[in-house]
């Protein structure tokens, strides 16, 4: 081997993702690889651009651009880049441009492609890449807040490309080469009625809007090449069924939290249960869009209490962040939400880890706020477990006990407080066997008391966060069933929603609490959003919804006619006035180095924030004197 080749050998096999391959891989390399030298200022790449080679930088700096000319990322030694237009269209999607003198080393790009598809690493660490860019984009706090506000519907191009279950992995790898798609939605075969009987329909003929698996150019590349399957193999043999669909509706932030927790590329996006499009990971790195919430992805890393207790200021100035960057409430609820979770996911990792594995399948449940996408920074423990129906008490309790125990301590460290009203899973009464649960809300919805009804307001929000998640959507289901033909239950749930009225008197004044600490303030929680809350709760529960946020809730109660014209969005701007009055509130506190609380005085508020929050409790009355004439019977 030449002694340039060697040298561009030694310097290669240091860096991913090159450092994963074998020796004789590397030498090829070098041999193929060829040298090119850039003045700082030229451009190297240009926009749309046939490209043929890997890019590796020997030594200098670039900047890699979006094509609307905005910064995407600045890479120095051992970077490389080109891998996005190798791998899709052939054409250059990355614009690059040499700030300092700029020495490259060419990789062919069909060797690239072929190490690509023989080598799982190889293609891992280009991944690897492709996910820190998203990384990024999360952690970015420049420019305008677009991830905060795009609906996913924004970021979608065409219609889902499908293909049937029976076609074999060569047509459905040819159909994404045609149709220039990494991925394909597998639907069942369903014949369809055709002009000639003989003639097979098209794939494209079959229905979308219930899809039962997904197929990538991932899967391909691992759950084929890298076995040696035949390409004569059914698709369905090699698809992944489990599938995390996307609302149209939410926000691309919403979609960048779930693949950096589910670790995926690809989501189905649906409208009104008809699957509308495919939302993937290039996708969303495309988009022009920073946003915050790289605290998601850092709570996965740590490996103790101690350690996810670190993250408490990270999760505080995230929330912060969010209110300087006028995310709305729906935005930041979830995003706490999501926080949340992932503080219980870890925990629970972690906590297996300590105890073992479960001795019989449970499910782990966040409720209220957190099961609502609706938290924010100021917020206690909610949670239970539901066991398998197999779990036997003197066998298995002292297991669970621990854990949730383990759980409800360590999210205590993470600034969830313990709930003072123990509804938690340390508590026996709330670790119960699915059957049990089903008991429970069978019984409180049959037979309401006011204790079962409180337990019902805060049992009725309820997420799968962990484990056997279908246990969650069992209960679900079986509240909404269930509570929807019983008149009394929603009348006796109404009647216990207007206990808390909004802080109004007779002239339309501000009635403040006058406890003291709180003198002269008003608890924008209990008097404000939380009867919000428990009246759209009821509303959905008399129309069926299996909506758990209270936004969502409201476009189902409002699409249902159920609310005279006009209300639904009345409602849906009090409740966001009164939660960011509270949010900002909460902000405010943090940046000046208080505690926050849910207590606001009204003299901190400007004549307009005043008004504004007086109308909205005015229409917090009026929609709660509707719910008292709507269910009369209580």
């Amino acid at each position: 081997m030449e002694a340039e080749h060697i040298e561009i050998l030694e310097f290669i096999k240091r860096f991913p993702p090159f450092n994963e391959l074998p020796a004789e891989e590397l030498e090829r390399l070098a041999q193929a690889a060829e040298v090119g030298y850039f003045k700082a200022g030229s451009d190297i790449l240009e926009y749309n651009q046939t490209i043929t080679d890997l890019h590796v930088i020997r030594s200098g700096v670039v900047e890699v651009f979006r094509h609307t000319g905005d910064l995407h990322n600045r890479l120095s030694d051992g970077g490389f880049f080109g891998e996005a237009g190798l791998l899709r269209t052939g054409k250059v999607r990355f614009p690059v441009t040499a700030i300092e003198d700029t020495l490259i080393y060419f990789i062919p790009g069909a060797q690239f492609n072929r190490l690509y598809d023989e080598y799982e690493a190889f293609a891992d660490a280009v991944e690897i890449e492709d996910r820190e860019r998203l990384n990024r984009a999360v952690a970015s706090r420049e420019g305008a807040n677009d991830l905060m506000t795009v609906p996913i519907s924004n970021l979608l191009t065409r219609v889902p490309i499908c293909i049937s279950e029976q076609a074999t992995i060569r047509e459905a790898a040819e159909k994404m080469t045609s149709e220039e798609v990494s991925s394909l939605l597998i639907v069942p075969h369903v014949k369809v009625p055709h002009e000639n009987a003989n003639e097979e329909p098209a794939t494209d003929n079959f229905e979308v809007d219930a899809p039962i698996g997904i197929i990538t150019d991932k899967d391909l590349r691992k759950r084929v090449l890298a076995v040696g399957l035949s390409d004569q193999t059914p698709v369905r043999e090699v698809m992944s069924t489990e599938l995390v669909f996307v609302q149209h509706n939410q926000h691309v932030f919403e979609a960048m939290l779930i693949m950096l927790r589910r670790n995926l590329h690809h989501l189905p996006v649906l409208k009104k249960n008809q699957t509308v499009g495919i939302l993937s990971l290039s996708d969303v790195v495309r988009h022009e869009s920073k946003s915050s919430l790289f605290v998601v992805s850092s709570i996965f890393r740590q490996n103790s209490i101690e350690e996810l207790a670190t993250l408490v200021e990270d999760v505080q100035a995230s929330f912060v962040r969010m209110v300087a960057e006028d995310a709305n409430s729906r935005m930041i609820g979830s995003s706490m939400a999501v926080i949340g979770r992932s503080f219980k996911q870890r925990l629970l990792e972690l906590g297996e880890e300590k105890f073992g594995p479960p001795p019989v399948p449970y499910c782990f449940l966040a409720l209220g706020s957190m099961a609502r996408d609706e938290q924010s920074i100021v917020t206690d423990q909610d949670n239970a477990m539901v066991l398998d129906d197999s779990f036997d008490p003197e066998l298995h309790d002292e297991y669970f006990r621990q854990l949730a125990q383990f759980v409800s301590d360590g999210l205590d460290a993470c600034g969830y407080t313990y709930c003072t009203g123990y509804i938690m899973a340390t508590n026996p009464m709330w670790r119960q066997p699915l059957k049990v649960w089903q008991k429970y809300f069978s019984d409180w919805i049959d037979e309401p008391t006011p204790e079962s009804l409180l337990h019902a307001s805060i049992f009725f929000d309820l997420d799968g966060v962990w484990g056997k998640t279908e246990y969650a959507n069992i209960l679900n289901k079986l509240i909404q069933r269930r509570a929807q033909r019983s008149n009394r239950f929603l009348a006796c749930m109404a009647r216990n929603a207007l206990n808390r009225t909004p802080p109004l008197g007779f002239f339309k004044d501000f009635v403040m609490e006058k406890d003291g600490k709180h003198n002269n303030s008003i608890n924008t929680k209990r008097r404000g959003t939380a009867p919000v809350a428990d009246l759209i709760r009821v509303h959905a529960l008399a129309i069926g919804s299996l909506q758990r946020n209270s936004f969502a809730r409201l476009e189902d109660i409002t699409e249902a006619g159920i609310l005279p014209p006009g209300r639904g969005p009345d409602l849906r701007d009090a409740l966001e006035l009164i939660s960011m009055v509270r949010i900002r509130h909460q902000a405010l506190a943090l940046q000046q180095g208080e505690k926050p609380d849910n207590n606001v005085a009204p003299s901190d508020l400007s004549d307009f924030e005043r008004k504004n929050l007086k109308d909205a409790f005015q229409i917090l009355s009026s929609a709660q004197r509707f719910m008292r004439f709507r269910y009369p019977n209580g």
